[in-house]
């Protein structure tokens, strides 16, 4: 009876033994950059959940199919979404993110099943932008930088003192004057623009700009974008390369225009130090609904002011 008794534990541990491999999950987490016309394959696995992180808040996921794949997406985690897939069978599916400036981030779902041996399953993918931006003549592509409102905190530098553009001053008398002007030289139609002064101060720019809607509808914008454009040459044809210019400070009346209504803002950057001669300093003004075809305006590469005075 005892021999019998070690036999049936032998075997149940050498089933169990079998068993483990089969269904053992090799946990992933990665990083991916937000570029136009690439798919990312996303492995998950049943009983797990793939977070994916965007650089920006979410608008809509799209799943190919939704009977083998599962989204959610919550605005207290604007910029999170998890995937996970409701079958316990292999499949695989694809899956659109777009973002609330119009990127579009595709996605191929691929389930290896339940009990999959060493089965890969990416935890968390982290998206992060691009650092320059490629336009090409039948397609534009607008990333958003890192843009940060006015008067927000400074971090401190490695001695312990803070750092801060320019002085808030400074910023708001320029915003004032713009606001002043009654009839700036406005461009375009529906949505008309005009440029104003240009203040150098402390190696910062300060450029103040104006917003009228001159539609019949609502208009959001989108936060101003600076860039640096210029033409290379590439196999097939010339193509339009732009770096964009970080923005450290900007300040907008409003970002939400009524027909009629008008805004006024002021952005504050760190020109290049140098441009070459075909390249020019533009600033980007799009609508929400429209982040593929913003409005250019060319920047004077120099100031028209310096330290405040005329």
């Amino acid at each position: 009876m005892r021999v019998h008794l070690v036999v049936i534990v032998y075997l149940m541990v050498g089933m169990g033994m079998a068993q483990t491999p089969a269904g053992q999950i090799v946990p992933i987490v990665t990083t991916a950059r937000v570029e136009d016309g690439s798919v990312t394959v996303l492995h998950l696995a049943p009983g797990y959940a793939t977070s994916v992180r965007l650089p920006e808040e979410i608008s809509s996921v799209v799943i190919g199919n939704p009977v083998s794949f599962k989204a959610e997406h919550s605005e207290a985690e604007a910029r999170l979404v998890f995937f996970k897939p409701t079958t316990s069978q292999p499949t695989e599916s694809n899956a659109l993110i777009t973002t609330k400036s119009g990127q579009e981030i595709s996605l191929h779902l691929v389930s290896a099943g339940k009990g999959a041996a060493d089965a890969r399953v990416d935890f968390l993918v982290e998206y992060r932008l691009s650092q320059s931006v490629v336009i090409s003549p039948d397609r534009q592509t607008f990333l958003l930088a890192d843009t940060r409102p006015l008067f927000s905190v400074a971090p401190a530098n490695p001695a312990g003192t803070s750092v801060h553009a320019s002085p808030p001053d400074s910023i708001a008398n320029q915003l004032e004057r713009q606001k002043s002007l009654p009839s700036p030289a406005w461009q375009g139609k529906e949505l008309l623009v005009a440029l104003g002064e240009s203040l150098e101060m402390n190696h910062q720019t300060i450029l103040s700009f104006s917003v009228l809607n001159d539609s019949k509808r609502v208009i959001e914008l989108l936060p101003p974008q600076l860039e640096l454009t210029g033409t290379a040459h590439a196999k097939g044809g010339k193509q339009i390369k732009g770096d964009p210019v970080a923005i450290s400070d900007y300040r907008m009346t409003t970002r939400r225009l009524r027909p009629g209504e008008r805004a006024d803002g002021v952005i504050v950057f760190e020109r290049p130090s140098f441009k070459e001669s075909v390249e020019k300093l533009q600033l980007q003004l799009a609508q929400a609904e429209q982040v593929d075809r913003p409005i250019l305006l060319p920047v004077p590469f120099i100031a028209s002011s310096q330290g405040g005075v005329q």
